[in-house]
């Protein structure tokens, strides 16, 4: 069984982008998209709305890495040297040398920019070769047509539909699709076609 350190605070960097473990005082890095970008958790099944929505978000990111299940990160981007958003390890399984990967969401104007790949980037890097992770697992509402594709563009296979798997915040139920990649895969080949698509820091 992998001996993984969740106290440690584990930074996870590049040219473009930095990774590094979420504070309940990263409220204030992030208030912004809580005030004035409430439709970035359209998907989401935690609702974050206003300031005590983004701490209750915040606050039951920490407690799942206190009871050593996820491993939370805010984003900074490099580029335009700002906070951006968040991302997070979860459902850890080192008996089963699984983990998601998820609750990640970006300012709209970080959208399109090719952060997502280089954050996808390092986290597969970190759990495939650090964690030494076997399976990383994606899972999206199945309406939710950018993070699909986005899943898709960095090599994640699609392996099913786990029907009505959730509530959404209008009442409806959710399909959440399921995607994954493997470290067999990353190492026969997908870390370097990804490493090729990344965006670089100038642009």
């Amino acid at each position: 069984m992998n001996i993984f350190d969740f106290d440690k605070d584990h930074r996870l960097e590049n040219d473009v982008a930095l990774l590094r473990p979420l504070a309940a005082s990263d409220d204030a890095h992030l208030v912004k998209f809580a005030l004035e970008e409430p439709d970035l958790w359209k998907y989401s099944m935690i609702a974050v709305k206003g300031k005590e929505g983004l701490k209750n978000y915040i606050h039951r990111a920490l407690q799942g890495r206190r009871a050593h299940r996820d491993y939370p990160f805010i984003v900074f981007d490099k580029r335009s040297d700002s906070y951006a958003g968040s991302t997070r390890f979860y459902d850890i399984q080192f008996i089963n040398s699984s983990l998601q990967v998820g609750y990640t969401w970006y300012g709209k104007q970080f959208q399109g920019t090719g952060l997502n790949k280089h954050c996808k980037f390092l986290l597969l890097e970190f759990a495939f070769e650090t964690m030494k992770i076997e399976r990383v697992e994606f899972r999206a509402d199945s309406l939710n047509a950018r993070s699909i594709a986005a899943m898709k563009s960095i090599g994640c296979t699609v392996e099913g539909i786990l029907r009505s798997h959730g509530p959404r915040q209008d009442g409806s139920r959710r399909d959440s699709i399921i995607l994954s990649i493997l470290k067999s895969e990353w190492e026969a080949g997908l870390k370097q076609r990804l490493s090729l698509k990344l965006p670089a820091a100038a642009s």
